[in-house]
């Protein structure tokens, strides 16, 4: 008769111990990723490293089951998509698709950086490397370093090389580059590779440093001359460039290709990192769509960990730092 009372304390435990069930289960996180993830683009739909971000995202897609909607932040060499990064969560679902120009150059030609690429950003995959090369009109009668070098030297005020920007890869490259051979030369910045390439096969500059697949182009309707691949290997593209090694054994430390990666904001959990790094492995060793899309683009494949996209940042930081200040391209 008094077991109505004993079983009463008993069913409100049970009760309570099932609500705390319920709450700690309602607490853990869903599985990653459970909603869309944003990749956020440095540069304009229809650029190269666009294009590239959105082979990443499309794979990355499939393998995660999951949309990877990407975002154009273009403007300012990247900055502004970096400072977009910088205010979202540091949950996975916010990425940024960066170039080595962003990783390397960019921050240092202010004398206030506007970010830091080792302390900002957690790296997910670094997707692959493009090489650049040196290239001058044809009809000029320049076949080589050398027969440049000899241009410059008999030339007033020496040689006029073009770029894409104050800045950029081709710009420190081609002038690491005249300051190795020792001729004078003047920077001719364009807004952009195109009016640069318009400018160098009217003949209105002497040289540019471009990225192979324009050049190759190029070079094969016989409107450029290709004189040096800023690259460790020749490319299948242009197998009969040298690298820049070849042609002037004092350059060999400008064989700097380009590369892009895929990085997350700092303090993004490191096992969010590792799924993307695998899916990103995944992609380049067993999809064939993957590969054929960025091989069509002129871009070697690399494996990769998460670090690498810090590791490689710090080691080409440490050339074109230094090259940065001797030609005094910070500015406020």
């Amino acid at each position: 008769m008094n077991s109505a009372p004993t079983r009463a304390p008993r069913l409100l435990a049970l009760a309570a111990l099932a609500c705390a069930a319920g709450s700690a289960l309602a607490q853990q996180p869903a599985a990653y990723p459970a909603k869309p993830i944003q990749l956020i683009a440095q540069q304009p739909p229809g650029s190269g490293s666009d294009a590239m971000t959105r082979v990443w995202a499309d794979c990355a897609a499939r393998e995660l089951g999951q949309p990877v909607v990407v975002q154009n932040k273009p403007g300012a060499n990247g900055i502004l998509a970096v400072n977009y990064l910088k205010v979202q969560p540091a949950d996975g679902y916010n990425l940024l698709s960066i170039g080595m120009s962003q990783m390397t150059i960019t921050p240092y030609v202010y004398k206030q950086p506007p970010y830091d690429p080792l302390r900002d950003f957690d790296g997910v995959a670094v997707l692959g490397t493009s090489p650049l090369v040196l290239a001058v009109p044809a009809g000029q009668g320049i076949g080589s370093l050398a027969e440049l070098q000899k241009l410059a030297r008999s030339t007033p005020g020496g040689i006029n090389f073009g770029s894409p920007g104050k800045g950029s890869p081709a710009h420190l490259l081609t002038s690491a580059l005249v300051d190795k051979l020792g001729v004078p030369g003047t920077h001719v910045p364009f807004v952009g590779e195109g009016a640069g390439l318009t400018a160098l096969m009217g003949q209105q500059i002497h040289a540019m440093t471009l990225v192979i697949g324009t050049a190759a182009a190029q070079v094969k309707a016989g409107k450029l001359v290709p004189l040096a691949l800023f690259g460790a290997q020749r490319s299948p593209l242009l197998p009969d460039v040298p690298t820049i090694a070849e042609a002037m054994p004092a350059a060999s430390d400008l064989a700097r290709p380009a590369w892009i990666a895929v990085v997350a904001k700092a303090g993004t959990p490191p096992e969010l990192l590792n799924r993307l790094n695998a899916v990103t492995e995944k992609c380049r060793g067993g999809d064939a769509q993957y590969k054929s899309r960025l091989e069509a683009m002129n871009v070697t494949l690399t494996a990769t960990a998460p670090g690498d996209a810090r590791a490689w940042a710090a080691r080409d930081a440490a050339v074109w730092r230094p090259l940065i200040d001797k030609l005094g391209l910070a500015t406020e």
